[in-house]
């Protein structure tokens, strides 16, 4: 077989970006926790000592405090109050109106919050049927805040990146190339400055090591950096502006599989931007899962206002039992791809995104949790509910 390399990156929840992504997503979840029937679609902006949120809400409940939800947020991040190198406290700017009349008459009938296409895609390269270099570059970007907030490394922060590159031999990941990975880090530990070498060991001891599967990491093999520009004691948006929706492959499949452009992130389900995405990897997955495929892509595309989608394909890329015609059909027969069937099937009316704006979207656990005082179920979309019904379709 010929060997390849790919590399995906991911970043931790104090990343600026990441900050402006789950404020977008703590004000959707805020909306719908009071009004199910609820549209949202929020941007973030985090700089210096300043949040701006805005974009267009309708609601039929009360306005949620939208300041404090800003401030729960960093809170809960790990950035300390006031939020940005010892200035007064930070400052929430609201530019918030409600969703134009002509785009909620298409909403309204069932149809689609936009036009726009959207991908999913499920490979079998790891047991939650994600690409192997997103996956262990989340791995690592989780393990970096597991160490922060548990106290094992008391000197790392919020900030921090990822990045791993992945020898493929042929369609099989086989080893582990380079890692990289920069934290935000305090200047100071026990009144010693930390050294670049502290922060190696400490990484690569307890982070990177126990992060990454044994089989394809080899501490002696493997090209390892970790904070190659140096120090990196200034972190957050008050180094580097925060923006919701800059981090979509992060979000995704880490560069494996296409993605539409729309990002996820601080929008209702009506948007086709996120239900369809979801909708598209939850099929995807069920395929792999059934055995009709070792890797696919499904392929969505939606006019603003229409119901039905207007491109239903699924690519196996040569790997599929059978041609990807009959794929396509039997994913049309299996799955409602329509805005309310989507959110229907996926309980999509629940306040249930806040908790995907850091380590991706895909490949996350399904859960059932309390929100907002009700039972809500997290990572619907990551479901293997359709296996049998795939392979009833397609005579497996």
């Amino acid at each position: 077989m010929s060997l390849s390399l790919f590399t995906s990156e991911s970043v931790t929840e104090g990343h600026p970006d990441k900050v402006a992504d789950q404020i977008s997503d703590a004000v959707v979840d805020a909306i719908l926790a009071g009004d199910p029937a609820g549209r949202v679609a929020c941007e973030t902006l985090a700089a210096v000592d300043r949040v701006l949120v805005a974009g267009e809400i309708g609601t039929r409940g009360e306005l949620p405090d939208v300041p404090e939800l800003v401030r729960k947020v960093i809170r809960e991040v790990g950035y300390e109050s006031p939020l940005y190198d010892g200035s007064d406290g930070t400052e929430c700017v609201l530019a918030l109106t409600r969703q134009s009349a002509e785009i909620a008459a298409g909403v309204n009938e069932g149809g689609a919050g936009d036009q726009g296409m959207m991908f999913g895609f499920a490979c079998d390269d790891t047991p939650e049927l994600m690409p192997a270099p997103i996956a262990a570059s989340h791995a690592l970007a989780k393990r970096l805040t597991e160490a922060r907030k548990s106290g094992e490394i008391p000197w790392l922060r919020p900030d921090g990146k990822s990045q791993v590159t992945y020898e493929y031999d042929g369609l099989a990941p086989a080893r582990i190339a380079t890692v990289v990975v920069s934290t935000q880090h305090a200047d100071m530990h026990d009144g010693v400055k930390l050294t670049q070498e502290q922060i190696r060991e400490a990484l690569i001891d307890k982070v990177i090591a126990p992060a990454l599967p044994e089989s394809h990491f080899d501490p002696n093999s493997t090209v390892t950096h970790v904070n190659p520009s140096g120090s990196f004691v200034h972190g957050g948006p008050a180094a580097d502006a925060g923006l919701t929706g800059r981090k979509i492959i992060v979000d995704t499949y880490g560069g494996m599989g296409r993605h539409g452009g729309g990002a996820f992130s601080g929008k209702d389900a009506t948007k086709v931007d996120r239900s369809g995405a979801y909708a598209a990897r939850w099929a995807a997955k069920n395929l792999v899962a059934a055995g009709a495929a070792s890797r696919c892509e499904v392929r969505l595309a939606y006019a603003i206002g229409r119901a039905d989608p207007v491109q239903i394909w699924v690519d196996s890329f040569g790997t599929g039992v059978v041609p990807d015609q009959a794929l396509s059909r039997a994913v049309e027969r299996v799955f409602d791809f329509t805005p309310r069937g989507i959110i229907g099937a996926l309980e999509l009316r629940d306040p249930v995104f806040l908790p995907t704006a850091a380590y991706g979207h895909f490949g996350r656990t399904p859960r059932t949790v309390l929100a907002s005082g009700r039972r809500v179920r997290l990572f619907g979309w990551e479901r293997t509910d359709r296996v049998d019904d795939l392979a009833t379709a397609l005579q497996l």
